[in-house]
C-alpha cells in the first residue's frame, strides 16, 4: 500500500488531475470489504443541462443534428474560447481524455453543457411561479433539476435539519424507467444492479448529510428487484441507524407475471436515526390484529407460567412455589416459598384459599417466570390478575416491565384497582372502530391500493395527463403520519418526488392538525421515453420551450400540486370527487397552503463573490430561513434589508441601523452579512441579538460547496 502511495504522489507531481483520479480509485479499492456488498462505482455519473448557457472552460457535448433520433457524439470537449462565423457564434473545443490533442469548433447552439458528479457546483435557484393561499404559513418548494446536484445545493440551505425523506426511486426493472450517464438501463446491461448501486448511493450520502443527527427517519419503497441490495446498502451508508422492512399490499387486483405468482406487494425501508420511533397512532382494524402484542392498543397480560424453553421446574427449581388465591375475589392473599426439591405439595396457605403451582397442560412441573420475591413487588403495584375459577383451574398473569413502563408514562391510562388487587387499564380505545396502536409491519390497507388512489386520483387532478405508477395518496400519507403526527413543523424531502405525492400528502396532514409542515420537492424534467423519438423527429430538443413543457416537473409535479392547492384542474374546472378516509372533504376546496417552483442553475464562484448572481442566490438564503414571508430578491439600494424571518447586510457602514431593524423585528432567525473581512464580520455578529444566527455572506456559501460531497 505505502508503495502505491508513493507511485501516486509521483504522478500527482507530473500531472494533477491523473494523480487525483488514481488517488480515488485507489481509495475505493482499500475501501473494498470482505463481506459485505461490494460493486463497481463505473466513471462518475454525468448529467446533461439543455438550456445552461455555454461558458469558457465548459464540458458540452455535440448535439445530434435536429431531426436526428441517434444519440449523438457522447464524447465529452472542454470549451477554449469563441468566435463568430457568418454571423454564427461558434465555440472553440478541446476534447478531454485523450492522449493526443484533438480540436474543433461548433456552433453554440448545438451543444450542451454537461455536469459530471466529481466536480464542484455552485448552485441557484430560478423561480418558476408560485401558487399562495395558506396566509403566512411557510412554502412547501418543488425544484427543477438533477436531484443529486440538488441535494448538493439543500447542504447549504438545510444540513441536518430535514425530520424525514421519503423517497420512491426507480426501481430498476429494465424497463428504461431511469438513466445513468445518459443512458437508459435496460435489463440485458451486465451492470445495470451495480450502476443502480452507484446511483443510489452517491444520493443516500449526501441525504445522510441533511437528516437531523439527533431524531430523523429515511423512508424509501422499492420492490423485489433491488429489495435485498437496497437493505445492504442502507447498513453500509446508515451503520448507526435502526433499519426496518416493511412488506405493503399496493395491488389488490394483483399483477400477473408469466412464470411467476402474481405481485400484490412491495417493500418500505424505514431507517431511525438517533431517537426518532414511529408513534402509537388512532388506527382503524385493518391495522391491528387482536393476537398482537404491544400493537393492538391494549396492555399485554402475560402468562406467569413459562413458556417454550427452559420450562420446567428443574430448569430454575426457585420459580416452583405456592400462588394462594381466594376462590371468590380471585385476589392473592399470599405467595409461598420456593417448594424443597422432591416436595410436590405445597403448604396448606390461608384459609379458604386455593394453590395455585405452575403446572403445564401436559401436567409436568413447570415454573413461574420471575422469584417470589419479585412477585410479591408486583402484586404489591397491581400488576398480576388471576384469570380462570376454581373449576377448570386458575392461570396466572402479570405485566412485563416494558409494559409497566407504558403504565407509568400514561400510553395506558390507569383507572383503579379491581377486586382481586389487580390495576384496571384502560384499553386505548378511541372510538369504536379505531385504536391507539403501531402496526406490524405486514401491511394490508384498502386505501393503499395505488391504482384506485394512485393513477384514478391523479386523473382528476391533472386530466389526460399520465404518469406512471403513482404511489396512493394516503399510503404515503400514512407512513410519514407515524414520524410527523407530533412535530407540526417537520421539514419533509422527497428527492423522487414524480408526480408530487408526497408534498400532496404533507398537505392533507397540516389540514388534519393545523400543522406548519412544509415538504421539499425535487425531481428533474425528463421527457418521458416513448415520448422523446417523437419529438426528435419534429425537430426539438430538450432545451426548446415545446420539448420541455412536457417534462415530468412541467408537465406532472408543478400542475398536480398547484391543482391540489387550488382545488381546480390546469383547465381551471373544479376538481371531482372527494378525498377519503382520515379526512373526507371534497377535492375542490383545495389547501390552504403555499407553494413555490424553482429551477435549479449552475453559477460561477466568481458571479457569486462579486454579487453578480444574487437574484440566484435569493431564494437559497430564503429557504435556509424558513422558506417563509417575504424574500430579499435584489441587494438593496440602502445596504441593507429586513425580510420576515431574516436579514441582509451588504454595506458594512449601515451596520448600526441593520442591527436596530432585526431586533425590533422580532422574528429574525438569520442575519447574512456580505464581507471578505472576518474581524468585521464578527464585530457585526457582537452586536446582533443572541436567538439571530450570523452567517457571513459569500465565504460561507462559497466554502459548503468546494467540499466534496458524495464523492
Amino acid at each position: 500500500m505505502s508503495r502505491l502511495t508513493d507511485l501516486i504522489a509521483q504522478a500527482k507531481a507530473k500531472d494533477a488531475e491523473l494523480g487525483r483520479e488514481l488517488e480515488r480509485e485507489f481509495k475505493v479499492l482499500s475501501e473494498r470489504r470482505s463481506f459485505g456488498l461490494n460493486f463497481e462505482r463505473h466513471r462518475p455519473e454525468s448529467v446533461e443541462l439543455p438550456g445552461r448557457p455555454v461558458r469558457k472552460g465548459d464540458k458540452v457535448r455535440v448535439l445530434p443534428p435536429r431531426g436526428s433520433t441517434g444519440k449523438g457524439d457522447q464524447r465529452l470537449w472542454k470549451v477554449v474560447g469563441f468566435a463568430r462565423e457568418k454571423g454564427a457564434r461558434l465555440a472553440r473545443l478541446e476534447m478531454l481524455g485523450v492522449a493526443e490533442p484533438e480540436t474543433t469548433s461548433v456552433t453554440v447552439e448545438d451543444l450542451v453543457v454537461v455536469a459530471e458528479f466529481r466536480d464542484y457546483i455552485y448552485p441557484g435557484l430560478i423561480s418558476t411561479g408560485r401558487v399562495e393561499r395558506g396566509g403566512d404559513k411557510p412554502f412547501h418548494t418543488v425544484i427543477n433539476g438533477e436531484n443529486f446536484h440538488a441535494l448538493e445545493a439543500l447542504t447549504y440551505t438545510h444540513r441536518g435539519m430535514i425530520d424525514v425523506i421519503y423517497i420512491d426511486p426507480p426501481y430498476n426493472t429494465g424497463a428504461r424507467d431511469w438513466k445513468y450517464n445518459n443512458n437508459y438501463v435496460g435489463d440485458d446491461d451486465l451492470y445495470r444492479h451495480s450502476k443502480w448501486l452507484a446511483f443510489m448511493e452517491r444520493r443516500l450520502k449526501v441525504s445522510r448529510e441533511l437528516l437531523n443527527s439527533e431524531a430523523s427517519a429515511l423512508i424509501i419503497t422499492i420492490d423485489e428487484k433491488e429489495c435485498l441490495r437496497l437493505g445492504l446498502l442502507l447498513e453500509q451508508v446508515f451503520p448507526d441507524a435502526r433499519i426496518q422492512m416493511i412488506s405493503t399490499s399496493i395491488n389488490p387486483a394483483a399483477q400477473a407475471r408469466s412464470g411467476s405468482f402474481a405481485r400484490i406487494d412491495e417493500y418500505i425501508f424505514v431507517v431511525m436515526i438517533g431517537e426518532i420511533a414511529p408513534e402509537r397512532l388512532p388506527l382503524s382494524r385493518d391495522w391491528v390484529s387482536s393476537k398482537g402484542r404491544t400493537h393492538t392498543g391494549r396492555a399485554r397480560w402475560d402468562l406467569l407460567r413459562r413458556s417454550g424453553t427452559a420450562a420446567q421446574r428443574k430448569d430454575s427449581p426457585g420459580g416452583f412455589y405456592a400462588i394462594y388465591v381466594d376462590p371468590e375475589s380471585k385476589a392473592i392473599v399470599d405467595i409461598g416459598e420456593p417448594l424443597a426439591t422432591g416436595v410436590s405439595v405445597p403448604d396448606p396457605g390461608p384459609s379458604g384459599s386455593v394453590p395455585v403451582l405452575p403446572i403445564r397442560k401436559d401436567g409436568s412441573e413447570g415454573r413461574w417466570q420471575v422469584a417470589p420475591e419479585t412477585l410479591r413487588s408486583y402484586h404489591a403495584e397491581g400488576r398480576v390478575k388471576i384469570g380462570g375459577d376454581h373449576e377448570k383451574g386458575f392461570t396466572v398473569y402479570y405485566l412485563k416491565p416494558g409494559e409497566w413502563k407504558k403504565v407509568q408514562s400514561g400510553e395506558y391510562e390507569a383507572l383503579g384497582i379491581g377486586p382481586d388487587g389487580s390495576l384496571i387499564l384502560s384499553e386505548n380505545e378511541t372510538s369504536n372502530e379505531n385504536v391507539l396502536a403501531i402496526p406490524s409491519t405486514q401491511w394490508s390497507i384498502p386505501s393503499h391500493d395505488a391504482t384506485q388512489y394512485g393513477s384514478r386520483l391523479l386523473i382528476k387532478l391533472i386530466p389526460q395527463r399520465r404518469f406512471p405508477f403513482p404511489k396512493s395518496l394516503y399510503a404515503v400519507e400514512d407512513v410519514l403520519r407515524f414520524f410527523v403526527s407530533s412535530r407540526r413543523s417537520a421539514k419533509v424531502l422527497d428527492f423522487f418526488s414524480g408526480s408530487g405525492t408526497t408534498a400532496h400528502a404533507v398537505m392533507r396532514l397540516n389540514r388534519q392538525d393545523g400543522g406548519r409542515r412544509q415538504c421539499i420537492s425535487v425531481t428533474n424534467n425528463e421527457v418521458a421515453a416513448d415520448e422523446q423519438a417523437a419529438l426528435r423527429k419534429a425537430g426539438l430538443r430538450a432545451g426548446d420551450a415545446e420539448w420541455e413543457k412536457l417534462g415530468i416537473c412541467d408537465y406532472i409535479t408543478k400542475p398536480r400540486i398547484a391543482a391540489a392547492i387550488t382545488g381546480k384542474t390546469p383547465e381551471g374546472e373544479d376538481i371531482e370527487g372527494d378525498y377519503k378516509f382520515t379526512d373526507e372533504f371534497p377535492m375542490a376546496e383545495g389547501f390552504e397552503e403555499n407553494a413555490e417552483f424553482f429551477t435549479l442553475t449552475y453559477e460561477t464562484p466568481v458571479a457569486v463573490s462579486h454579487n453578480r448572481a444574487f437574484a440566484r442566490i435569493a431564494p437559497l438564503l430564503w429557504m435556509r430561513a424558513g422558506s417563509e414571508g417575504k424574500r430579499i430578491d435584489a441587494i438593496p439600494a440602502s445596504g441593507w434589508a429586513v425580510a420576515d424571518t431574516y436579514g441582509l447586510l451588504t454595506d458594512l457602514d449601515t451596520t448600526t441601523a441593520f442591527c436596530k431593524a432585526v431586533a425590533s423585528k422580532g422574528t429574525i432567525r438569520i442575519a447574512y452579512i456580505v464581507t471578505d473581512d472576518e474581524r468585521r464580520f464578527q464585530a457585526v455578529a457582537r452586536h446582533l441579538p443572541d436567538a439571530v444566527e450570523p452567517v457571513r455572506l459569500y465565504e460561507s456559501y462559497l466554502t459548503n460547496f468546494r467540499f466534496s460531497m458524495g464523492r
